[in-house]
């Protein structure tokens, strides 16, 4: 909460004449003059020096002028609201309780009601037509579960150990700025924060395995807070019953299946709520709202829209963005064209070569094409590839600038949830008139 501090509320008292004094005793039953009052307030000061001329005073007049004063410095300070809690005032950087909620703007995934002493999370499903509900009861470290919700896992929060699967949870724990309570990880590899990575070499780290091969045993011993998975809400969580038997609460993490780049990012206040970090994770997201907004006007103003294609061939089959899904949209909020924007679904097309190449033969740019690095490596892959007028023009780009030594994608991790960098860099690639000043940060040219 930000103070009042004009001139007229910054009187010094307590000095001259009266400096040396002995301090004056509390006044009998006061409840007022706290600790901290005494430390801060211009108004005790004011007390401390005046307080042996009150006693010894019989001016009345001087005593009304007194007390007009200290009443007008105590009204200087501006009341505490109920949302103004210390932590409050800090960003939510503590464990401590706090009445700052998570608004959510953009996410369908997840719903967060609070309540007294706890919060009750569902997590959605809206496949085939309706909507399934997971819901999780999120209780207040020392206070009591409540009653009514059968069925419900309880995560005792703020939750101080993470057990994650993906490099997107481990993105949301950054963001929240409690990466390191992460005890546990899948797979080593796919992960790019410097934190964790240095929490890794230092032993704090678990290597949990992923999917069938999750290490049961081990993650009960560590007993983490939450082992948060990558899975749909109406998979069948049969297979993690021997850890939630075991009092380990299992949480799935459905970012993937929201259809805007913010929706997805959104999922941050999901981790926020399991931290007590609601202040702070609610501005750090604004910001970041606030300049994908800005930038998507820019790009969807474009005078024109150069057209793009996606990926690469996986087996035989070439996966594209559908038209739904988050990957389009920032196809659209950059000012691109792309051949599929029409098709229905939040997931992949799967096409053949067939189906794509007449596209691609006058397509502007390329992007996202996975592992390759050169164009080299691109034409090795298929000679056909050198057909296409991107290879021609130099229009390809991939989302691997930030790739580390073992090979994982930051463009996965912290790209995930500053998604208004990554139109920041789409824009720039295919509208550079409008960002001329911006170096590409996830995107490089392939050569």
């Amino acid at each position: 909460m930000t103070r009042n501090t004009s001139d007229h509320c910054s009187g010094q008292a307590g000095t001259g004449r009266y400096a040396g004094r002995h301090e004056p005793e509390d006044l009998p039953g006061s409840t007022i003059l706290t600790t901290d009052f005494r430390a801060k307030s211009p108004a005790w000061r004011l007390i401390k020096s005046y307080t042996y001329m009150i006693r010894n005073s019989r001016n009345i007049h001087f005593l009304i002028f007194f007390f007009a004063v200290v009443s007008f410095l105590a009204a200087c300070r501006q009341p505490v609201s109920k949302g103004d809690t210390a932590a409050g005032d800090k960003g939510n950087t503590t464990d401590a309780p706090v009445f700052t909620k998570a608004v959510l703007k953009y996410a369908h995934g997840f719903l967060i009601d609070y309540h007294d002493h706890y919060k009750l999370l569902s997590v959605l499903n809206h496949a085939g037509g309706k909507t399934d509900t997971m819901k999780f009861v999120l209780v207040q470290e020392g206070t009591p579960v409540p009653e009514g919700y059968p069925g419900a896992q309880v995560i005792r929060i703020p939750v101080k150990s993470l057990v994650v699967m993906s490099s997107m949870h481990v993105a949301v724990a950054d963001f929240a700025g409690v990466a390191d309570r992460i005890t546990g990880l899948g797979n080593f590899s796919f992960i790019n924060s410097p934190l964790v990575r240095a929490a890794i070499k230092e032993g704090k780290v678990q290597q949990v395995g992923l999917d069938g091969n999750i290490n049961n045993e081990l993650i009960i011993t560590m007993h983490p807070g939450i082992l948060m998975t990558m899975s749909n809400p109406d998979a069948s969580f049969g297979k993690y019953k021997t850890l939630m038997d075991a009092g380990v609460p299992v949480l799935p993490n459905a970012e993937w299946l929201e259809n805007t780049p913010l929706g997805r990012a959104e999922w941050v206040k999901l981790m926020a709520a399991l931290v007590n970090r609601e202040g702070l994770v609610n501005k750090k997201f604004d910001s970041v709202e606030r300049v994908y907004n800005e930038l998507a006007q820019l790009g969807t103003k474009a005078t024109t829209r150069p057209h793009v294609i996606i990926g690469m061939p996986f087996k035989g089959t070439w996966y594209l963005p559908a038209g739904e899904s988050y990957q389009a949209k920032f196809l659209n909020d950059a000012g691109a064209g792309y051949q599929w924007a029409d098709t229905k679904g939040i997931g992949s097309l799967a096409l053949n070569f067939e189906a794509v190449a007449p596209e691609a033969l006058k397509a502007d740019y390329w992007m996202n094409l996975a592992q390759v690095d050169t164009k080299k490596e691109i034409v090795g892959k298929d000679p056909r590839y050198a057909g296409f007028k991107p290879f021609q023009t130099n229009g390809i780009y991939n989302n691997t600038k930030r790739v580390n030594d073992l090979g994982s994608n930051d463009y996965w991790e912290s790209g995930a949830v500053s998604p208004d960098v990554i139109l920041a860099d789409l824009i720039h690639i295919l509208h550079p008139e409008l960002l001329p000043n911006h170096t590409l940060v996830y995107y490089k040219q392939l050569k």
